[in-house]
């Protein structure tokens, strides 16, 4: 063979195997620019996921608006009575609940008497678990509207309205906001322009979800949970049935030598301190 032949064929080869080494380089830059691809959208998921997983956890419990006159911690609480009283009375309510209904036909004319008195300082915590279970609307919407009472300066009246016409447990008739809004018209000077805004707009319905928050991370299970001085007193007190009567009774014993307090209105009381209101009741846990 040639010379001439055989640097023909080294020619070719060299060629061929330079077209081969350009073919896997560039195979290798498309293999690197599709994983580093893959790579930076994994990294955008992840950073999608972690976002929303931090809003979930960033989530404000303390709520952007709390009614006029609530104390405590994040102003969480309702007070009715004179702050000064000397003894306490922690209520857990759900204006769905049944037992709640049952409890305040029965004891709210003596709890009111009491705080006349000046013999009880009552703090209401309302809840609203029960739509969780049974569905609608009818305990966020309630609480809602009892704290547009509270808002109103017309906190006591309405509380007593709203658990005297309280419908079945199963039967969400305060899901209806128009119902709430009617039954202000039982309290002198509740059924206004601004209540029914209040009520509509479901102004404070993140308060109501700050309250129920509490409710969960506290020791109590269920409604009405209530305490005298931190001490619960329903169903009973310690072998003792709760009564009118009875509730009386513990009042004075806990009272004796002690003066009493003087009366702050129905729906919203002197300001105290934030914390005046639960001195007597046991921190949640």
């Amino acid at each position: 063979m040639s010379d001439k032949n055989r640097e023909g064929k080294r020619n070719a080869r060299e060629r061929m195997q330079e077209v081969r080494a350009a073919e896997e380089a560039k195979a290798r830059r498309n293999k690197k620019l599709v994983v580093g691809g893959v790579v930076v959208v994994v990294i955008a998921a992840a950073v999608g996921i972690g976002v929303a997983v931090q809003n979930q956890r960033s989530k404000p419990e303390t709520p952007t608006a709390a009614p006029a006159g609530t104390i405590g911690d994040k102003n969480l609480v309702v007070p009715v009575g004179g702050s000064d009283a000397p003894a306490t009375l922690t209520v857990y309510e759900d204006p769905r609940c049944p037992a709640c209904g049952s409890f305040e036909r029965s004891f709210s004319p003596t709890v009111d008497q009491l705080e006349d008195a000046g013999k009880i300082y009552v703090n209401y915590h309302l809840v609203s678990f029960i739509d969780r279970s049974l569905g609608g609307s009818g305990s966020k919407y309630g609480a809602n509207a009892l704290a547009c009472a509270q808002d109103a300066g017309h906190f006591r009246d309405y509380h007593d309205v709203l658990y005297r016409n309280q419908p079945d447990e199963t039967e969400d008739t305060f899901g209806t906001k128009q119902t709430l809004i009617d039954l202000a018209k039982q309290v002198p000077g509740l059924d206004t322009p601004a209540f029914q805004s209040c009520v509509k707009d479901n102004k404070f319905s993140g308060w109501v979800s700050a309250v129920q928050q509490d409710f969960d991370k506290s020791s109590y299970k269920s409604t009405p949970t209530v305490l005298l001085n931190g001490q619960p007193v329903y169903p009973k007190k310690g072998e003792e049935q709760i009564t009118p009567e009875n509730l009386v009774k513990w009042v004075d014993e806990a009272n004796q030598g002690k003066k009493l307090g003087t009366p702050g209105s129905h729906g919203q009381s002197p300001a105290p301190s934030s914390t005046a209101g639960e001195s007597n009741t046991p921190p949640s846990p």
